[in-house]
């Protein structure tokens, strides 16, 4: 964590899971934080805590990324008061499960909106300073689902999908100029998540803590990684699946994922 200490970061997502994970594993490291996320409460609270317990920085910003226009006011936000964002997190996300056609569309769309156009958005806006200054990072949260169609969180896997290549290939244009970027990619995870996306519990038996996930996460780009899975099952069971057909593992997945009768 000494990478970032005394610079600053930005975390989507902050509120809660592995946003607040990573807020507080930075602020322990020394960085000083921009934290941005749509409950302004939870924010406030955990920006004081923040502050008291490691003396650093902590500025917060209320604001829902599944808007289109946020991503703007969230940099006019960071370069109205003069902060050179060293890292930029981008954890905020959700997913939604159930049969697809079943689903709300709007409910659909904000995912694609807030997993994929607003970490476009934000990368782009970002990145350019980091390159200019000839070092910077970008984390993007992904999953273990973006390696395979998963039915009945099929847009959500998609959008992870999306995160992850979007991701390996940046990494590897900006590496030239001294700026990270890294997809960090979890499984079940203790957070809420679950709630959210409504998933059942059986699915989240084996669910690491946001707090290794993020330490991994930090770690993996710290150390110049492209991507990294958090676990040693996940990521055997990511790796694995490059010995059988695609479509097997689409119709393994789907008989996991199949809600109860």
């Amino acid at each position: 964590m000494e990478l970032w200490k005394g610079k600053w970061a930005l975390v989507t997502g902050a509120s809660a899971g592995i946003g607040q994970a990573l807020a507080g594993q930075l602020a322990t490291g020394g960085a000083h934080l921009v934290l941005v996320a749509r409950r302004l409460d939870r924010l406030e609270r955990l920006a004081k805590d923040l502050r008291e317990k490691h003396d650093v920085h902590v500025e917060v910003l209320a604001a829902d990324l599944a808007r289109p226009g946020v991503p703007d006011e969230v940099f006019s936000f960071t370069s109205g008061k003069g902060i050179d964002v060293e890292l930029l997190c981008n954890n905020a996300g959700f997913g939604a499960y159930g049969a697809f056609h079943k689903s709300e569309l709007s409910r659909q769309l904000e995912m694609v909106q807030v997993n994929c156009a607003a970490v476009v958005h934000l990368t782009h806006l970002y990145l350019p300073p980091m390159i200019a200054r000839g070092h910077g990072g970008i984390l993007i949260l992904a999953s273990t689902a973006a390696f395979q169609g998963v039915p009945y969180i099929a847009t959500y896997a998609a959008t992870k999908a999306f995160d992850l290549l979007f991701a390996e290939a940046l990494a590897e244009e900006v590496r030239r100029y001294g700026v990270r970027v890294c997809a960090l990619c979890p499984g079940s995870t203790a957070t809420e998540f679950q709630q959210v996306a409504g998933q059942p519990d059986r699915m989240f038996s084996r669910a690491e803590t946001a707090e290794k996930v993020a330490r991994v996460g930090l770690e993996a780009i710290a150390a110049g990684k492209s991507s990294v899975i958090s676990g040693l099952g996940n990521f055997l069971g990511a790796e694995s699946q490059r010995f059988v057909p695609r479509r097997m593992v689409t119709r393994i997945a789907a008989k996991m994922f199949e809600p109860s009768a």
